[in-house]
């Protein structure tokens, strides 16, 4: 541990509760990478006291397109769900897997915080506070004020590592709002060339682009932190698709045809999709992100809509292929995290092009090792800067 005279934890605000692979893993990555570099460090737990004041402070973020349009779709994939019994009881069982993984490989959660108050006093204890990584600066979250850091004092160090906005463009209502929490940071860094474009904009601050907290380890550290499990016995190709578009999944169905593999999906993700009730061989609920790091890990072939599902599928060398998730003119896309990292590593042509069989293609893994390698240095040198850095 860097014990020092004023040595105090790094407060971690990180999706570490938010039941997806994605946000769960790197969750963990990131804490188990500040604890490697000889930090105490806790995630912090905040929940919002929901008063009379909270009410009237909710009222400008219900007038927000994005609060409305994420609402609208979550109403809609509850009310789907809850037309099939039988998969709302398997999404629970997914939710108890989550929370066992939760259980056996987080280090530290923080005392409860209710309340923003009660937040603003807590943070008192840090000697830095870092945000990160995945979508936090989403629009739709910035009336919470936790994500952006505004509650941590000003003389407390604030970091965001690799943290992302999830969207092309900022609603103008609110860029100086983001303008003043950027402002604040004292070593910021995103995920996406898009946010750095971003940022420049807004606040005028060159950010650093730093590798996702996945991919400050390479596959055999993750085996440490991860042991291997063989979960299914037969070869097969992992699906992992969040979005609903049937033509992807007609495509895997062709090359589990012509190679002779079953199809292993995990299903009704982000949103009830119908088709999956009858696509894939094996379909599976009892997963943890363990278990999903295992289950690209052993696959023949990974094809994938998730930036996490290209992460661990170049992680562990495999065959992939990854489909775009959202249309790409929409100004609501979160491809940018899919698209910089292809750019950063060139891997441009394991994107889906109207052909799956392409996923055949050689990969030099040895020149993407070598190109991750040299982010994942960069990335651990400006983590290492910043935590080092004390602001009493």
């Amino acid at each position: 541990m860097k014990w020092g005279k004023t040595m105090k934890k790094i407060g971690i605000c990180a999706c570490y509760d938010n039941y997806n692979y994605g946000s769960m893993l790197q969750a963990f990555a990131t804490q188990k990478m500040i604890t490697q570099l000889g930090y105490e460090n806790e995630f912090i737990v905040y929940k919002k006291e929901k008063n009379l004041q909270y009410i009237f402070k909710s009222i400008p973020r219900a007038m927000n397109g994005y609060f409305i349009s994420s609402k609208a779709n979550e109403i809609k994939r509850k009310r789907e769900i809850n037309r099939h019994p039988e998969v709302k009881e398997n999404i629970e069982r997914r939710k108890q897997e989550f929370k066992k993984f939760e259980n056996k490989y987080y280090e530290k959660l923080s005392d409860e915080y209710i309340g923003f108050n009660e937040l603003k006093k807590g943070a008192k204890k840090y000697s830095s506070v870092l945000v990160g990584s995945d979508q936090l600066w989403l629009p739709i979250g910035l009336e919470s004020n936790f994500y952006n850091l505004m509650f941590v004092p000003d003389n407390i160090n604030k970091i965001s590592y690799a943290t992302s906005f999830g969207v092309s463009q900022i609603p103008w209502y609110q860029i100086g709002r983001t303008r003043k929490y950027l402002r604040r940071i004292n070593y910021l860094s995103t995920r996406e060339l898009k946010g750095k474009e971003i940022i420049k904009k807004i606040a005028n601050i060159d950010a650093k682009v730093v590798v996702d907290p996945t991919l400050l380890f390479n596959g055999e550290e993750w085996e440490k932190l991860i042991p291997v499990e063989k979960i299914i016995n037969e070869k097969y190709i992992f699906c992992y698709f969040l979005g609903k578009v049937t033509k992807y999944r007609d495509e895997v169905k062709k090359l589990a045809k012509k190679k002779n593999l079953k199809i292993v999906i995990l299903p009704h993700l982000d949103d009830f999709v119908e088709y999956d009730e009858t696509f894939g061989d094996y379909r599976l609920y009892d997963v943890d992100p363990a278990k999903f790091v295992n289950l690209i890990r052993n696959a023949e072939y990974v094809c994938t809509d998730s930036f996490h599902g290209t992460v661990f599928s170049l992680l562990n060398h495999k065959k992939f292929m990854t489909f775009n998730r959202f249309n790409e003119k929409s100004k609501n896309s979160r491809n940018s995290r899919i698209d910089s990292l292809c750019i950063q590593i060139g891997i441009k042509d394991r994107r889906f092009n109207k052909d799956i069989f392409d996923i055949d293609k050689e990969i030099d893994y040895q020149e993407i090792d070598n190109k991750i390698e040299e982010l994942r240095k960069k990335s651990k040198n400006f983590l290492e800067i910043a935590l080092k850095n004390n602001m009493e």
